[in-house]
């Protein structure tokens, strides 16, 4: 077992040549093969632990290809990305929300009818892209996205807190977004609100977990 294991991080270790972060991602795979090696300790054949190490981690040489390639994806590119899909977003619900107030359009006031009417499923939706991010900054940096993570997501969260301020007092009128701006979607837009670090960090974990 243990000669595998050296086999395995030497050819990584081969494999990541001079990539910045070569000590990290070799300690990272060090500790996680021990984890796997423990729960094989019944397979005698080295054939078949070899097998299973590759089927869970893959080969010492597409570990390092995906390591390589992660170079070519700069936080900066991934961080900006994310931020310009919620502008998007936050533009597109904008514009519709301009638009049903002073334009009289008989198909936009049914739209926007049918998309107030599930408030919740507009949150979840909207949940799902900050689980998203969280994945995919874990999956593309692993254990360096953290601190990615963090930039990206305040920064993504700016235009919506400015939003919710500018609507509390009063800037925007209110009946903007009759029918959608009740009590119970207030609550459920604060709940929801404190809900997406956690969602997002969670996500976040889990994709680094995936990017081993």
């Amino acid at each position: 077992m243990e000669r595998l294991k050296n086999e395995f991080l030497a050819e990584l270790a081969q494999g990541l040549c001079n990539h910045p972060d070569k000590e990290s991602i070799l300690n990272e795979y060090d500790a996680h093969l021990d984890e796997l090696l423990v729960g094989l300790y019944k397979l005698q054949n080295e054939s078949e632990v070899r097998e299973q190490v590759y089927l869970k981690f893959g080969t010492p040489k597409e570990i390092a290809d995906m390591w390589r390639e992660e170079l070519s994806v700069t936080p900066s590119k991934m961080k900006w990305l994310f931020i310009a899909v919620n502008l998007c977003l936050f533009a597109g619900g904008a514009i519709l929300t301009l638009a049903h107030n002073l334009l009289d359009w008989r198909w936009l006031t049914n739209l926007w009818i049918q998309l107030t009417s599930f408030p919740i499923i507009i949150a979840l939706i909207y949940l799902f892209f900050w689980a998203l991010l969280g994945y995919e900054i874990g999956r593309g940096f692993g254990h360096k996205g953290r601190k990615i993570m963090k930039g990206t997501f305040f920064l993504a969260l700016m235009p919506n807190m400015v939003l919710m301020i500018l609507t509390v007092f009063r800037v925007i009128p209110h009946e903007w977004f009759s029918p959608l701006l009740t009590e119970t979607f207030i609550v459920i837009c604060i709940l929801f609100t404190a809900l997406l670090y956690p969602i997002c960090l969670i996500s976040y974990r889990w994709g680094k977990k995936a990017s081993v």
